[in-house]
């Protein structure tokens, strides 16, 4: 069956989660697994509170799962595809059967389609050509029926290690059944579409995000991202409002070019100053910039230890000539001991706060300084 046809396999009355009379209003009800990066939580959750409003009620989940936020969700599906905060958003359905096996039979198998369609029909036709099962004993001889079954009735490649239609299977966690979560967007959300140029090293899109908002933004703000790289902090500041100026910096030219063609596939092209020179260095006056970002390196793809003992204390000292008092600067690193020692001797800086985070197996500390 050809994939042009993928949007006329799929006519889905998405199912009904919940019909909560009191909380839904009888409305439809889908139960919703947010992915996060673990130690963003609360501000997936804050967002959630500000897109959603009343269209959802959070899922209390116990103190040893992360890395999700679970809830239910009784409004516009396209309204989660809007979300800053999280790495994807998966539409969950709880099977009430003791082994995947029973997946494959007809009721089962129909309400796994109508998700899949649900998820299909979000997105413009063709964005789905792949499909990838993601779940323990992958190769199975129940797996690959499945897997056959998907391709028949879908039309989509079984892709080998990831795919457009991204579906996991896992143990319920509460009960004895089994869960499945059909991914609602072709890519994670933390895939941003204006991403064209990637660069070694570039940051999580949703973690830049979370920076920006700890910088607390203002229309007024004189931003600076400094080692900008390709572009993702000025892009996610931008995408949180208006600044009087945003300004990046880096000592590579391969850089800057990939961050300029990152903006352009954004409306900032022209709303971003790029200057090509040493971020400890900086051709600003004094009492000049209100807010800074910085993904600093350390060591794993960019830069190295020795390099970091003399650069760091030194882009400190330069952000600190030119911000004004009261600056705000979100930063990240895994060179935790350095930075523990540094802010424990330098005068321009007082620590906020510490976010400890987990990321692609590294764990990585977020630090918010306040300019004294």
């Amino acid at each position: 069956m050809g994939r042009t046809s993928n949007r006329n396999l799929y006519r889905p009355k998405p199912s009904l989660r919940s019909t909560k009379t009191g909380e839904a209003g009888g409305r439809q009800s889908f139960l919703i697994e947010a992915e996060v990066v673990d130690g963003l939580a609360s501000f997936a959750r804050e967002e959630l509170t500000a897109k959603l409003g009343t269209q959802f009620r959070a899922v209390v989940s116990e103190p040893s799962i992360t890395g999700s936020v679970q809830f239910y969700y009784w409004g516009d599906l396209h309204q989660l595809l809007t979300l800053k905060t999280v790495q994807a958003v998966y539409l969950v359905r709880n099977f009430d059967v003791p082994r995947p096996r029973a997946l494959l039979g007809n009721e089962h198998f129909q309400n796994l389609q109508r998700d899949i369609a649900t998820a299909i029909q979000l997105s413009p036709p063709d964005s789905y050509k792949t499909f990838y099962i993601s779940a323990a004993g992958s190769d199975s001889s129940v797996m690959v029926r499945l897997k056959d079954e998907l391709t028949r009735t879908t039309g989509l490649i079984n892709g080998e290690e990831e795919g457009d239609l991204l579906i996991r299977l896992r143990r319920d966690r509460k009960g004895g059944g089994w869960q499945s979560l059909v991914r609602l967007t072709p890519r994670p959300l933390a895939t941003r579409s204006w991403r064209v140029c990637n660069f070694p090293g570039a940051l999580n899109a949703t973690v830049a995000y979370v920076m920006v908002l700890l910088t607390e933004p203002k229309p007024a703000d004189v931003f600076l991202n400094l080692a900008c790289g390709s572009g993702t902090f000025m892009i996610e500041r931008l995408a949180t409002g208006s600044a009087k100026i945003v300004m990046g910096c880096d000592i590579s030219l391969d850089a800057l070019e990939c961050a300029q063609m990152n903006l352009m596939e954004t409306r900032f092209t022209n709303r971003v100053r790029l200057n090509c020179g040493d971020a400890t260095r900086l051709p600003l006056a004094e009492n000049s910039v209100s807010a800074f970002c910085a993904d600093l390196p350390f060591g794993n793809l960019v830069g190295s230890h020795d390099a970091n003992l003399v650069l760091y204390p030194a882009l400190l000292d330069e952000a600190a000539r030119v911000s004004r008092h009261g600056a705000r600067f979100a930063l990240i690193t895994h060179e935790i001991r350095l930075m523990q020692n540094l802010l424990e001797q330098q005068q321009g800086w007082v620590l906020e706060t510490t976010i400890p985070i987990t990321l692609t197996g590294l764990h990585p500390r977020i630090y918010v300084l306040i300019r004294k």
